[in-house]
C-alpha cells in the first residue's frame, strides 16, 4: 500500500444504539470521514465528485459506550482509470481493530453525470501505484 492517513474521530452519544455500542451504520460514517481526510490531504482543497461503487466491511469488535474516540486509517491500495481503491481500519484506543474495510470510489463528471478518468495532475498527486 501507498500513503496512509490516520484520523481521530470523537464518538458522539448519537452514534450509540440501544445495545450500548456504536451502531454498525455509523462505522460507515467514520470510514467516510477518514476517506475525506485522505483525499483532502492528498489532493488539497480540490473538490472531486466521488461516488462509492463498492464497500466491504468486516466488523471485528464493538465500540462500546464510554469510548471517547477512535482512530481511522485510510490507505491507498490502487488507482484505476476512473476509480480508487482504499483499505481502511477503525481502531479502538487500545489498538484493537473494530472494523476493516475495502472501498472503491469512482470519480465523475458532475455535469455529464458519468464517470471520468483521473487527470494527470490528480493521478500524480495520488501516487504512482499501478492498477
Amino acid at each position: 500500500m501507498s500513503r496512509q492517513v490516520r484520523t481521530t474521530i470523537g464518538v458522539r452519544g448519537a452514534d450509540l444504539d440501544a445495545l450500548g455500542h456504536v451502531n454498525n451504520a455509523t462505522f460507515l460514517t467514520y470510514l467516510e470521514e477518514a476517506r475525506d481526510a485522505f483525499m483532502r490531504q492528498t489532493l488539497g482543497d480540490v473538490f472531486l465528485d466521488m461516488v462509492i461503487v463498492r464497500i466491504e466491511i468486516d466488523y471485528r469488535a464493538e465500540i462500546p459506550a464510554g469510548t471517547s474516540n477512535v482512530e481511522v486509517t485510510c490507505a491507498l491500495e490502487s488507482i484505476g482509470t476512473s476509480s480508487i481503491r482504499t483499505r481502511e481500519q477503525i481502531l479502538l484506543p487500545d489498538g484493537t481493530v473494530a472494523a476493516e474495510a475495502m472501498t472503491v470510489a469512482g470519480v465523475r463528471d458532475r455535469e455529464a453525470r458519468t464517470s471520468r478518468p483521473w487527470t494527470d495532475d490528480e493521478r500524480s498527486a495520488l501516487g504512482s501505484i499501478d492498477t
